[in-house]
């Protein structure tokens, strides 16, 4: 069971967000250390290491100017991206409070997600920890008021989408507003019990998903209002949607004190554990009547992403050593980076990006060079599993990297700098949907980006199909994790760029921010959508990337794949 009585509970100003004084971080993060280095196997005494205060970085980029250092430029910094979630929430408060997403163009809502109000408890969080009280009042209040009514009457959900979004927003306001030993971190809104009420019965709802299988595998819908559950159509369920709602109904179990919701998440993964797979890499689809995969296509795209990202990260959640029955999902997520590395990563040609391609056919069909801007999230999740949450440096000075954690650990930065320069190859400065790279057995022509003064111009194919951007946050998730472990500063100044891109292109003036159909022209023509994530994801890790590391320590916190922070079970 989860617990979080280690967690700080002190309140904090409104622009800060978890405020932990340094020397309380400090003493924390080397106790931290400490007990981490207990419960890992010793790695083999490292090659001469560079000494504490020298900056480590790769991809080209060794020198930040001096003004990146400056603190208060951050502090400005953040500030715009405060008023940027403002402007977005003012929007979507105007033309479309309770549907799940604005349309700003139109200037209207849209319900995509199942009619939640899924914006509402996406962005709730975020404005918690912006410190924006009058948000988080709002956006309490509808909850309080509309959201129980919603559940018991509203048809058909994602079981994915809604336990990401919604179940794991409710449960990261309960913790942030106080509830349960938690952060207290808003005096504004509801009672946090509200939070944990609409929770529970969200997902007691969620469950069918479970009960209704003849397998552990989850059916993939759920009708809300009679609690039923049924396939989706074809019958089979995403790998990554079963495998991704494990931190969230473990946490409510924690938190509700009823172990029924973990029990039933947890199977899959067992079940998981027992079925075969190519070094660890798993196909993108499995069926709920078999228990089986289906198919052979391996991607860490669309249908696979958060499938690794969890074997990780629920590991994380438990405290990784106080309780050796999941033990076993740390090591399906060594063998799976394992096998990214040894089957996935390629380099383009001329200029060498490292990127993660794809198996369509499996492990014994060609490999596509074609990167989904949702692999994106990988760098940051290679960074965490390398430090365990810690900076490199504290993780070094324990001796607790060992050839494969800084085998990751250095993958991670090379792929950030692809991520980043699919932002940068094009004429907007943002990534498109879906990339594809020049090898020395793929090339295609008149696919560029649109930037021709850009060094990865001839690397980096944009098909006329995938030119468009969702607002999506994967990238600069990866920054913010990338900065907290390595502290090199260029990762912020990357941030910036990509924040900047998105103000100048991507700014409504009646309100809002929109998705765009082509990055690669300007004007990009606008898609007229703003998805609940770039409140609850893109923005959030903008603020943290920018503001103090102490703010959501990654030894103390796991994000859900929705930016929702989930304390770690730290009681020893």
């Amino acid at each position: 069971m989860l617990t979080h009585d280690t967690i700080p509970s002190r309140v904090v100003s409104r622009d800060q967000v978890f405020g932990i004084r340094k020397n309380e971080d400090n003493n924390s993060s080397t106790h931290d250390a400490g007990r981490l280095k207990k419960f890992w196997r010793r790695a083999p005494r490292l090659p001469p290491q560079l000494p504490p205060d020298t900056k480590v970085s790769t991809n080209g980029i060794n020198h930040v100017p001096a003004t990146l250092d400056d603190k208060s430029l951050w502090i400005t910094r953040q500030q715009k991206v405060k008023e940027a979630f403002t402007y977005a929430w003012s929007g979507y408060k105007k033309y479309a409070m309770g549907y799940d997403e604005l349309m700003p163009v139109s200037q209207r809502g849209i319900d995509g997600l199942g009619g939640l109000g899924a914006t509402v408890v996406d962005a709730l969080d975020t404005a918690m920890m912006m410190g924006i009280d009058e948000v988080v009042a709002e956006a309490g209040s509808w909850v309080e008021e509309h959201l129980a009514q919603r559940i018991s009457e509203k048809g058909q959900v994602n079981l994915f989408e809604t336990t990401i979004r919604v179940l794991g927003g409710l449960l990261s306001a309960y913790h942030l507003s106080g509830g349960e030993k938690g952060m207290n971190i808003s005096h504004a809104g509801p009672n946090p019990s509200v939070y944990l009420e609409t929770a529970k019965n969200l997902g007691d709802r969620l469950l069918s998903a479970f009960t209704s299988s003849p397998t552990p595998i989850p059916f993939s819908d759920v009708v809300l209002h009679d609690s039923s559950a049924h396939p989706a159509p074809g019958g089979l369920s995403s790998t990554s949607e079963v495998s991704t709602l494990q931190l969230e109904f473990n946490y409510l179990s924690s938190v509700s004190g009823d172990p029924k919701y973990g029990m039933e998440a947890m199977k899959v993964m067992e079940h998981i554990k027992s079925l075969p797979k190519i070094e660890g890499l798993v196909p993108i689809y499995i069926s709920p009547d078999s228990g089986q995969f289906i198919g052979q296509n391996i991607r860490l795209g669309s249908r696979g992403d958060s499938y690794y990202e969890y074997l990780l990260k629920v590991w994380l959640q438990s405290g990784t050593s106080s309780d050796k029955n999941i033990s076993y999902l740390y090591d399906m997520y060594k063998e799976a980076m394992n096998g990214v590395r040894h089957r996935l990563v390629q380099k383009t040609v001329p200029n060498g990006l490292v990127f993660v391609g794809e198996l369509p056919a499996g492990k014994d069909g060609a490999f596509s060079p074609k990167m989904d801007h949702l692999v994106c999230f990988l760098p940051g999740t290679l960074a965490l599993g390398a430090t365990k949450g810690l900076t490199r440096k504290q993780a070094m000075a324990n001796n607790m990297l060992n050839s494969e954690d800084l085998e990751n650990l250095k993958l991670a930065e090379d792929l950030a700098k692809t991520c980043y320069e699919m932002y940068s190859v094009t004429s907007t400065g943002l990534a498109p949907e879906i990339a594809y790279f020049h090898t020395k057995e793929f090339s295609e022509q008149g696919h560029d980006g649109g930037n021709k003064s850009s060094e990865y111009m001839h690397d980096i194919i944009i098909r006329p199909a995938d030119r468009h951007n969702l607002l999506r946050p994967e990238t600069v998730e990866s920054f913010f994790v990338l900065y907290r472990i390595t502290e090199d500063l260029k990762y912020r100044e990357w941030g910036w760029q990509i924040f900047e891109a998105f103000e100048k292109y991507t700014k409504i003036e009646t309100g809002g921010y929109s998705s765009l159909d082509d990055v690669t022209v300007i004007p990009p023509p606008k898609r007229d959508k703003m998805e609940t994530f770039f409140l609850g994801e893109t923005l959030k890790y903008l603020y943290l990337l920018f503001g103090d590391i102490s703010h959501i320590p990654l030894d103390k916190f796991v994000f859900n794949t929705e930016a929702h922070p989930i304390p770690i079970n730290l009681k020893k």
